[in-house]
């Protein structure tokens, strides 16, 4: 089993003796059992001490992948565990290092990008809000032969204390031609969350890697927008998790990609 790290990088509250801004490195395991904390002046924060304080933290064993949340933090966590052969892994869920970071009271919320478009060669034929029950949703996907399929354990109904009759919300896209070149878009992106934004028109905004955002579908029907808020009211109910499905028809028969989302930002 791969030892993993959570870790941010960042400025922090604190000040030194004479009032400077201090950076402060928090690394913990994903069941926290590891917690290590540094900090330095802003003028030493960089991938050098990083580094340093990696082989003190990792002294008995460095781990096989860092997961890292904060865009800001990014380059220079990822140019320290170059240097130390480290493996690095873009997430937002790093879930252990984020209660951390609440109980500390530090800020963890990231900038939201302005959406941008998908590419035209993205777009698939047609979709639509759909919903699975809990207590099926699992099973129902991974019994089929299905090339791009994410359903992590940490989202799974049952590890959540979901009731098996709640009804799970989600989008299935129809792609025609387009359906695997989507799913693969897609797995490429990372996909995180997908969320009916109101507005003229509406739509459906993508949340993907550690803070991109995408406009997966525009429109302006009322039909529509009230399927969009049973939608979102259902992921209210279903403590955020919800599913994206994407397949070249609407036969059944052949599906490209299933994600099960949870929500997390």
């Amino acid at each position: 089993m791969s030892l993993i790290w959570q870790t941010d990088f960042y400025r922090s509250p604190l000040r030194d003796s004479a009032g400077q801004v201090l950076w402060e490195l928090l690394i913990c395991d994903p069941t926290r059992k590891l917690e290590y904390v540094a900090t330095c002046p802003q003028s030493q924060a960089n991938s050098n001490w990083l580094t340093e304080q990696f082989q003190l933290a990792g002294a008995e064993k460095l781990p096989d992948i860092i997961q890292v949340f904060r865009p800001q933090s990014l380059s220079l966590i990822s140019a320290a565990a170059s240097n130390l052969g480290i493996n690095i892994e873009p997430t937002r869920s790093t879930l252990a290092l984020k209660q951390w970071l609440q109980e500390k009271k530090y800020p963890i919320l990231i900038d939201k990008l302005p959406p941008e478009p998908l590419l035209e060669n993205l777009w698939g034929e047609e979709w639509r809000f759909a919903n699975i029950s809990a207590g099926d949703i699992v099973d129902e996907f991974t019994d089929r032969p299905i090339p791009i399929l994410q359903i992590p354990e940490f989202v799974q109904p049952i590890n959540l204390g979901l009731a098996s009759t709640v009804r799970i919300p989600g989008v299935v896209i129809y792609g025609g031609r387009q359906s695997m070149r989507l799913a693969k878009w897609l797995q490429e992106a990372n996909a995180v969350s997908l969320n009916y934004i109101a507005g003229t028109p509406d739509g459906l905004i993508l949340d993907a890697g550690l803070a991109d955002r995408w406009i997966l579908a525009t429109f302006d029907d009322d039909e529509v927008a009230a399927a969009a808020k049973v939608y979102t009211q259902r992921k209210q109910v279903s403590k955020g998790l919800h599913f994206l499905l994407v397949q070249p028809d609407d036969s059944r028969m052949t599906y490209s990609g299933f994600w099960l989302l949870g929500g997390e930002d």
